[in-house]
């Protein structure tokens, strides 16, 4: 079982970043996946959740209307869109993936059953 997100860089505020978090030994159909970031000196926080088996998403306040979550199930694999960045949102961004639970999805860390490595995303002009 293997997550692998993909798709940071350095992009000037007011850019855009589409982030990939590949699945590989498990469907997204049994497990929902998870968005998290940390930035230098803060906690990790979750900003964005997606349960491909019922189509639910949430995406945290901070990043409501700028960051969309989506699935290809083709590729297994879940996208995190991310328009209008702010230098606020230079972080390592994680996925994770928690087994389905027949409703919705969570960003509670302690409760993923997998973690992909991290991505930089850096925005600066």
């Amino acid at each position: 079982v293997q997550l692998q997100a993909s798709g940071g860089g350095l992009v000037q505020p007011g850019g855009s970043l589409t982030l990939s978090c590949a699945a590989s030994g498990f469907t997204l159909d049994r497990y929902s996946i998870s968005w998290f970031r940390q930035a230098p000196g803060k906690e990790r926080e979750g900003i964005s959740c997606i349960a491909s088996a019922d189509g639910f998403t949430w995406h945290a306040n901070s990043v409501k209307g700028r960051f969309t979550i989506s699935t290809d199930y083709t590729k297994n694999t879940v996208y995190l869109q991310m328009n209008n960045l702010r230098p606020e949102d230079t972080a390592v961004y994680y996925c994770a993936a928690h087994i389905y639970g027949g409703f919705g999805c969570h960003v509670v860390q302690g409760r993923m059953d997998y973690w992909g490595e991290g991505t930089q995303v850096t925005v600066s002009s």
